[in-house]
């Protein structure tokens, strides 16, 4: 499939983007309206985003990048290319939660409650955006013989853009069905983290582009830190709850 979706006055607009923009555009609308039935102004939402999805995409980039120094030192100037890809979710969680913690400091509002209603959107976002690994040919796994492998190069592999989208589908709506009897603020949004790099472990161990440090893979590094750090902080809530 061509990469390029359309050229509007000579300049080449692709799937890739198209499809990050569709994610991170319903992610919004459904934000909004959960924001709205948690009693918080409905664009409260949209003030965020207007912050945290430009800082993200930063975020995304330079995580990319950072893990990739030894060619981007040699071609400095693709280090802002992201049309063919580049962009590592790890970063862009980073990079948004930040802002959207000192954007609750600013605005006075309790930042684990806007948490728990972004992040069924983020998982939703991620799930949309996978598909542009798919068109632009990237981010898939080894040689398999599964039925449902797809032909890069010539080569049947894993679609792991596949995997990790459909399980970020159910893990979005199991989030929106668990909202209705989470136990704290923040239930959520420490049940996405969790859910989210279980699955982002095992399926980065098929993948053959993978990020890495020394002999490690980047992703599952940071997926096992963040499983740790989210299931701690999970029980500290809960004691607490239960304290209280």
């Amino acid at each position: 499939m061509n990469p390029i979706a359309f050229e509007i006055f000579g300049i080449a607009v692709g799937w890739y983007g198209i499809l990050i923009g569709l994610g991170m555009l319903l992610g919004v609308i459904v934000a909004s309206y959960r924001a709205k039935k948690e009693g918080l102004p409905e664009d409260i939402v949209i003030d965020l985003a207007i912050y945290a999805v430009p800082i993200a995409v930063i975020g995304a980039r330079l995580y990319y990048v950072i893990f990739n120094w030894g060619y981007y030192v040699k071609y400095p100037n693709e280090i802002i290319n992201i049309r063919q890809g580049g962009l590592a979710i790890h970063g862009a969680i980073i990079a948004g939660v930040l802002t959207g913690y000192i954007f609750c400091r600013i605005k006075n509002i309790y930042f684990w409650k806007l948490a728990d209603i972004c992040a069924p959107s983020i998982i939703l976002g991620q799930a949309i955006g996978r598909w542009g690994n798919y068109i632009n040919q990237e981010a898939h796994g080894g040689p398999t013989d599964l039925p449902w492998g797809i032909l890069v190069n010539g080569v049947k592999v894993h679609p792991t853009f596949l995997y990790e989208s459909l399980w970020n589908f159910g893990v979005f709506i199991f989030l929106l069905t668990y909202s209705k009897k989470k136990k704290f603020e923040g239930d959520i949004f420490i049940l996405y983290l969790i859910l989210y790099s279980v699955a982002r472990f095992f399926i980065e161990g098929l993948r053959t582009d993978s990020l890495m440090i020394g002999p490690l893979r980047t992703a599952q590094v940071i997926s096992i830190i963040t499983i740790i750090g989210a299931v701690s902080v999970r029980q500290f809530f809960l004691r607490k709850r239960i304290i209280n």
